[in-house]
């Protein structure tokens, strides 16, 4: 393994549910929980993702400390910032570079996921939160992702990366 390789491999932070969310329908609110389950190849109970192995964005996640990058991209005062449930992701985490779980998989409480792709802003965050929203997201939209292993979520539970199967198992490669 070349030492690039040896550094992408080594992910030793942890990161912690910092909020959760599942919408009923497509447009509807986010209702926010204490906790989820997350079934295997079919995403978060009562979110409207659609189920199957093929559905590469079963459950989506994006990253506690980029609502401040958010925020600050959009000009927001402090006394109107963008919130958790406005990004409409089901899993905010803190503590950990979701980047970084690029081509792996990861526990989170009980559950098993395997990251398939970034998540991209929508026009509809534009629509919702405003002029700027959509290049303010660009870059800081979080990650997609496929549950593997069926389980509950809690709030504040832990994020932790499986370790590298012997083969290298990368199953996401953007390029």
């Amino acid at each position: 393994m070349s030492p690039l390789q040896e550094l992408l491999a080594d992910v030793p932070q942890t990161g912690h549910v910092r909020w959760i969310g599942v919408r009923p329908e497509s447009r509807a609110d986010m209702l926010e929980l204490d906790a989820v389950e997350a079934r295997r190849e079919a995403g978060l109970t009562g979110d409207h993702a659609r189920p199957g192995p093929r559905n590469a964005r079963q459950v989506t996640l994006i990253q506690w400390e980029h609502l401040a990058v958010i925020n600050s991209l959009m000009g927001r005062p402090q006394d109107q910032p963008v919130l958790a449930r406005d990004l409409r992701r089901n899993l905010m985490v803190s503590g950990i570079n979701l980047f970084s779980l690029k081509g792996r998989r990861f526990r989170i409480g009980q559950a098993i996921f395997e990251t398939t792709g970034w998540c991209q802003p929508c026009a509809r965050l534009e629509q919702r939160l405003g002029p700027g929203t959509f290049q303010a997201v660009r870059g800081h939209g979080g990650i997609t992702a496929r549950v593997i292993e069926s389980g509950i979520i809690r709030l504040d539970d832990e994020l932790r990366v499986e370790p590298l199967l012997p083969s290298g198992y990368a199953p996401f490669n953007p390029g």
